[in-house]
């Protein structure tokens, strides 16, 4: 059976309103192939900006960490579209209430100063390097909205927008450090809570921007200057379960908050 792009973009649309619980839809849609469930996510995708009248500001990537892929029982990174009305500056204060599962994660983000392309082969890191302008503290929010782990199917969850529902940016600084060796620390009011490092994420974080250029390669489309790029988190995700105050300080490129009410 193909997949019924259009009606699985348009269920979702639903659950998203509804608030409904996260569930497996893959098999039952059609979605039989990665190819299949970005194909939903970007008519999900499309349908969100149409609504809301805004334009994305980049991408997520997401299980970039052995510890994120062991979290989620998947084995390769996924990505996902960042949406201009979720884009939240240090010191944002959201409501736990209006997401069905609120989750934070702790990431550094890359802001590209020019497009980069795949043009055929894989980026290396001077590619990188090149086309990023600033860098910095970052966390994601996401929605797993209640899902059950234990049956988590990729194909449902990239079509999902992997999750996607929101990033909070620290400033961007440059240049920065050799960005492997930078030590990002979360502390949950006042009380370190955890840490990792860049080289985590797939070695280096630009080895993360450059597995997306080669992701929206296969695509037709490519990454743009000015996009926003969040490189996957350092430590697995936070589900906060009271008020909180979250802080992610990454050495040499500073840090960003997050306060969650109830």
């Amino acid at each position: 059976m193909p997949a019924d792009v259009t009606n699985a973009a348009a269920m979702l649309i639903g659950e998203h309103a509804r608030g409904d619980r996260f569930r497996p839809f893959a098999a039952l849609a059609g979605i039989a192939c990665v190819a299949d469930a970005y194909a939903v996510q970007r008519e999900f995708v499309r349908l969100q900006m149409q609504a809301r009248g805004i334009p994305a500001a980049g991408y997520k990537i997401g299980l970039t960490t052995r510890r994120m892929q062991e979290m989620c029982g998947i084995d390769s990174p996924i990505a996902g579209v960042v949406l201009a009305d979720r884009v939240y500056a240090s010191g944002a204060v959201l409501k736990a209430s209006a997401f069905r599962r609120l989750g934070v994660e702790f990431e550094i983000a890359v802001r590209l100063g020019r497009d980069l392309a795949a043009d055929g082969r894989a980026p290396g890191l001077e590619d990188v390097a090149a086309a990023v302008d600033a860098v910095g503290p970052a966390m994601e929010i996401i929605d797993d909205r209640a899902a059950d782990y234990a049956g988590l199917d990729v194909l449902s969850l990239i079509a999902d927008n992997s999750w996607q529902a929101g990033v909070v940016l620290g400033d961007f600084v440059c240049p920065w450090p050799n960005l492997a060796g930078v030590e990002g620390v979360v502390s949950v009011d006042g009380k370190v809570a955890d840490h990792g490092f860049g080289r985590d994420v797939l070695g280096h974080p630009f080895h993360s921007v450059a597995w997306l250029a080669g992701h929206l390669a296969e695509q037709g489309s490519v990454l743009r200057a000015g996009d926003i790029v969040m490189t996957g988190s350092l430590v697995t995700t936070r589900f906060p379960d009271r008020a909180s105050v979250f802080r992610f300080e990454a050495a040499g490129l500073g840090a960003v908050e997050l306060t969650i009410g109830m």
